[in-house]
Parts: C-alpha cells; sequence; structure tokens
C-alpha cells in the first residue's frame, strides 16, 4: 500500500480518487484550500480507512513550498504524489487574475504550484522507488507565448488554461526524462472532457461526463506501474500537443520556470 498526497482533494474528481484511494487500503494525505472543508473530508475519509489533512494556498508559492516541507516532514514514506488542484478558465467573459505572488492565476495554480510541489517533495520521492507522479492535465492545450508567459496582452481565460496544461503537459516530459533510471516515474493525462465539477460549471459549460468518468485514469496512473514520460486520455496513452515533445520547448520552458520560481 502507498501513501499517497492528492492536492485539490475536497471536491469534484480529487475528492472521489481520495475516497477510491482510502477504501482501497492506501493511506491519503489530502490537501484542501479551506482548513473547515479539508477537515471535514479526512473526517468522512477516516470512516474508510487512514487519511491526514494538509491546508496550503496553491496561489502562494511561499505556501506550496511548506506544504512540501511539512509532508516530507511527517510522511518521509511518501511514494505518490497527484498533482491534481487546479483553477479553471473562469467564468466567460472575466478578466485577469493574479496569485499571491502577482503571476497570472492559471499560470500560477495549473503549472508552477505543481513544479514546486514536486520539487520540494522530489527527495522523498526519490527515496522510496517505485514511486510515481501524477500531473492531472487536460486535452485542452496551447504552447505558451514565451514573450509573454504572464499573458499580459489580449487575455482570454480558456487560453490561460490551455496554457498552463501545455506548460504542465511539457514539464512532466522533460521531468520524466530528468529522473529516468531514479525509480521515479511521472506521467500526466486528460481524465475525462467537461467533467461536472465546479471549474467546469463555472466555465457555463454544460458537463459531458462525470468525475467517476475522470477517475480511473488516475488511480492507474497511481496505482499501477504503466512506465513514463507518457501522455494519457483517461486510461488509454494518446499524445500531448506535439510542441510539448520539443526538446527546444522544454529547455525554454525550465529556463522560464526557473527564474519565475526564483522571483
Amino acid at each position: 500500500m502507498s501513501t499517497i498526497l492528492i492536492t485539490g482533494a475536497t471536491s469534484g474528481l480529487g475528492r472521489y480518487v481520495a475516497f477510491e484511494l482510502v477504501r482501497a487500503g492506501h493511506v491519503v494525505l489530502a490537501h484542501g484550500r479551506d482548513a473547515a472543508r479539508t477537515e471535514r473530508l479526512v473526517e468522512e475519509l477516516r470512516t474508510e480507512g487512514a487519511a491526514e489533512a494538509f491546508v496550503a494556498d496553491l496561489a502562494s508559492l511561499s505556501e506550496v513550498r511548506e506544504l512540501g516541507a511539512r509532508v516530507a516532514r511527517a510522511h518521509p514514506e511518501l511514494d505518490v504524489l497527484i498533482n491534481n488542484a487546479g483553477v479553471g478558465a473562469g467564468a466567460p467573459g472575466a478578466g485577469r487574475e493574479l496569485s499571491v505572488d502577482g503571476h497570472e492565476l492559471r499560470l500560477a495554480v495549473d503549472y508552477l504550484a505543481p513544479v514546486a510541489l514536486t520539487r520540494a517533495l522530489l527527495p522523498v520521492l526519490r527515496g522510496n522507488p517505485p514511486a510515481r507522479i501524477v500531473n492531472v492535465g487536460s486535452v485542452g492545450q496551447e504552447p505558451v507565448s514565451f514573450d509573454d508567459i504572464e499573458f499580459r496582452r489580449g487575455y482570454d481565460g480558456f487560453a490561460a488554461y490551455t496554457r498552463a496544461k501545455f506548460a504542465l503537459a511539457a514539464h512532466t516530459f522533460a521531468l520524466a526524462e530528468e529522473l529516468a533510471g531514479t525509480g521515479v516515474a511521472v506521467n500526466v493525462l486528460h481524465p475525462a472532457t467537461f467533467m461536472d465539477t465546479a471549474m467546469v460549471r463555472e466555465g457555463g459549460v454544460a458537463p459531458w461526463s462525470t468525475v467517476a468518468d475522470g477517475a480511473p485514469g488516475v488511480l492507474a496512473l497511481a496505482t499501477r506501474d504503466l512506465g513514463t514520460g507518457g501522455y494519457f486520455d483517461g486510461t488509454s496513452p494518446s499524445r500531448a500537443h506535439e510542441a510539448a515533445y520539443d526538446r527546444d520547448v522544454q529547455k525554454r520552458l525550465t529556463a522560464v520556470t526557473d527564474q519565475l520560481l526564483s522571483l
């Protein structure tokens, strides 16, 4: 059985996956932004198995790093990280929003936060092979604009979301190569299209699928050996945006990411 940290566990896909994992006998470290909601979730999870609450605002990089430090101290046996939390496209017509650190919000939460959390937890994960990192991405991917990474010009919420998910996919492929041979597998997936979540409803989209439809892919990557450096559509191996595999794009993205994380 594994010790699994799942971000964004208080609602939607994260909540569903947390219950499936704890019922299967895994130790679930449930992250949420709101302390009361996270504690209520963990109380429910504990009726099924072992769970612990971790609270942090992923729109704050300092809180992301502190989350990683707290988890590492409390659970040196951690062997699975599921980067599930995210911010959707926002309400139709909504303007550009900023994170606590002044980054464009979707870039901050959907990309910078999982990168920073992964980096904070890599020493622990590398110490517990075979370990797994599961990045919850999207089939919606649009290459980032390196000359306007913060999307200051012509902002659009859906485009900001798809750019962040593209970055997460490209990061996944580069990290998988970096971690080759270490016993840490890292993969990215599109769980399901327009699941019935608050994120999708906020965007004014009628849901096409349920969180139960999206869970099998996440669960498979979190609990089974399915290789590394892959992109999955649900449980099926697939292809991300072709530009996400471009080594030059990956290198430029890593350099820009390092700059953003050091600000």
